[in-house]
């Protein structure tokens, strides 16, 4: 490990400064031996580094000077301005070359010589007590290559001035220069199906199941809503499936022929069939309580079927959130839990970032 790298495995507390949000619960998971594909995160260090070394800070004081954020055109024509100067920026010399051989030993250990990563933006302000950032920053799958992933990092660099995050921190009054980007590095799954589990009911905050949305693919098609999933509902201490919503389900997003992942129509055999095994859907349960235990509190999580691992042990934990929802709700003087709104697309919104395929 260097000051720029920290693997997954060699993530402790003290590091969540430097690894930001995501890059602390994957380093987390692994640490509590749950099945995580591996990976490390690019650090904080790494980016004000690349960052110090160019003018870009003189760059954004100036283009963020008095900005408008009720003025849509000038907000949009600033922050690409900033982004396009990430793009430009070079990235420091022992940054690159610890990057590289960061991707360099994770193609040795998948025994492939250009495994295909994700690269996720890991914000230091994205698990802030008084604000979600999550979402507001990019995510690229199926990232081939240390040039391409060094781009890829670039981008997520850049996706901290995008128009919705650069508005939403003049909203939340954080300072511009106070937040800071690691990156994740991560090997990519090839889904059989992925989605989104919550350690309690989403409708009514019922903390004795665990509810399950999936579909087939990629999970892009849950958090999009292109598709309405199939949901279950297990009862934790059973581990019965006590309801199960079988959707048809007209797509998915695959990885094609020339490896990206493109949106995909579905027979209607397919379409129509269940998207999880009786079998996987136990074993999603199993892991969304072990996070939940493990973190001491309600989780949301994020977990795919990898078609590249055996059946029994193919189902692996992406991300893990403590739930944002039911936790803000106060109970009535009943003591039951009153609901309003649409609580399922708000744990999915502030659950998943939008994920970019290569063009």
């Amino acid at each position: 490990m260097s000051e720029n790298i920290v693997w997954f495995e060699g993530y402790w507390k003290g590091l969540k400064g430097e690894v930001g949000g995501k890059g602390a619960s994957l380093g987390e998971m692994t640490g509590a031996g749950l099945p995580v594909p591996p990976g490390f995160t690019l650090t904080c260090t790494a980016y004000r580094k690349s960052k110090e070394q160019s003018s870009l800070d003189e760059d954004i004081a100036r283009l963020l000077y008095e900005l408008d954020t009720d003025d849509t055109d000038m907000v949009s024509d600033r922050c690409k301005q900033i982004r396009a100067a990430f793009g430009e920026m070079a990235m420091a010399d022992q940054v690159e070359s610890d990057l590289r051989e960061a991707y360099a030993e994770l193609c040795r250990q998948s025994n492939s010589e250009d495994v295909p990563v994700a690269v996720r933006s890991s914000a230091t302000s994205e698990d802030s007590p008084d604000a979600s950032f999550a979402g507001e920053h990019d995510t690229f799958l199926w990232v081939k290559g240390a040039d391409a992933v060094i781009d890829a990092v670039r981008k997520c660099w850049a996706s901290l001035f995008t128009d919705r995050a650069t508005c939403y921190r003049v909203k939340m009054g954080y300072e511009h220069r106070s937040v800071e980007m690691s990156v994740v590095i991560q090997k990519m799954v090839r889904p059989i199906s992925a989605g989104v589990a919550f350690t309690l009911n989403p409708i009514n905050g019922d903390r004795s199941q665990v509810c399950i949305d999936s579909a087939w693919g990629f999970g892009e098609a849950v958090v999009s809503g292109e598709v309405t999933p199939d949901n279950y509902l297990i009862d934790k201490v059973l581990m019965e499936i006590g309801q199960r919503k079988i959707s048809i389900k007209e797509m998915e997003f695959s990885l094609s022929d020339h490896e990206t992942v493109e949106r995909a129509e579905l027979d209607e055999e397919r379409a129509k069939s269940p998207s999880l095994t009786d079998a996987q859907i136990r074993a999603i349960a199993v892991l969304a309580k072990a996070a939940e235990k493990h973190y001491a509190c309600p989780q949301d999580i994020e977990w795919a079927v990898d078609a590249d691992l055996d059946d029994g042990k193919n189902v692996v934990l992406l991300q893990a959130r403590p739930e944002t929802v039911w936790s803000k709700k106060t109970s009535s003087a009943t003591g039951s839990v009153q609901s309003s709104g649409d609580f399922m697309a708000s744990i999915v919104s502030t659950l998943m970032n939008p994920l970019h395929t290569k063009k």
